[in-house]
């Protein structure tokens, strides 16, 4: 997934507890579920993160390749500014973009 075009908001923002509770109708439930998908979307990000600083990676470092890498820091600055993986998800979630299912429903269901 592209997180760079995400809607989610980088800073904090106050959800309404009835709007989590809405796909799942269970609170408790639907964080269970956003947390899952945030620990998901860390992982891609961190990966990915990875692959790109793993191009300047030398097998000896001396001080002024540290200082005078600016690509390398310009990558990493990106990355922070990015919406945090828990906003991303809670983001996908209201909008519906979220696929979950819960096993003891559909056994129910039989």
């Amino acid at each position: 997934m592209d997180y760079k075009k995400t809607d989610a908001s980088p800073t904090t923002i106050t959800r309404s507890m009835r709007q989590l509770n809405e796909p799942t109708g269970n609170l408790y439930e639907s964080v269970a579920i956003i947390s899952r998908r945030a620990r998901q979307i860390s992982q891609e990000m961190k990966q990915e993160l990875d692959s790109k600083l793993s191009e300047f990676a030398t097998a000896t470092d001396n001080l002024e390749e540290i200082f005078e890498n600016r690509e390398q820091i310009e990558i990493s600055k990106f990355y922070e500014r990015l919406p945090k993986p828990s906003s991303i998800a809670t983001q996908e979630f209201l909008e519906g973009n979220t696929y979950f299912r819960n096993p003891s429903d559909e056994e129910e269901a039989k």
